[in-house]
């Protein structure tokens, strides 16, 4: 009985660990089962202050945010072709990513940061026609459709 009452004394008394945010990893790749110039996964729910970390497997690509598909205020950011890089996503809301130099061939991703609605203007209107049909698909196969 002692000890029990010591261990919920010291549980009550000890503050618990912060939260850890996470980590998530997107292959920026050739091609995969859904077809060419992909990432991979296409679609991330993060919570607010997770990572995402691009990862190159074959050259010639690079992740960067679409002008008018970020949260309002958000600078977005731009990786060089070939860089690996890590992104902190601390604004709630709704991001289009592509790779600049196959952005028409369609290899765009979505990520919704916390519990966002989708923005009616997303994909934005300027959006080439095979990376528009690309992000509806990735929208309607994750329960965000119109």
């Amino acid at each position: 009985m002692r000890i029990a009452a010591s261990a919920l004394i010291f549980a009550l008394l000890v503050p618990s660990a912060p939260a850890v945010a996470g980590m998530h990893e997107v292959k920026m790749l050739n091609r995969n089962e859904t077809g060419p110039m992909v990432y991979e996964p296409d679609f991330l729910q993060v919570a607010p202050g997770d990572t995402v970390k691009f990862i190159k497997t074959t050259s010639g690509h690079n992740a960067a945010t679409i002008d008018g598909m970020v949260p309002e205020g958000n600078p977005g950011f731009l990786g060089q072709i070939n860089e690996e890089i890590e992104i902190k996503l601390d604004q709630e809301g709704f991001y289009g990513i592509k790779c600049s130099p196959h952005y028409g061939m369609g290899m765009v991703m979505v990520i919704r940061v916390g519990d966002a609605a989708r923005p009616a203007s997303f994909p934005a209107d300027n959006v080439p026609q095979r990376a528009r049909k690309r992000f509806e698909d990735i929208l309607g196969r994750n329960g965000f459709g119109k």
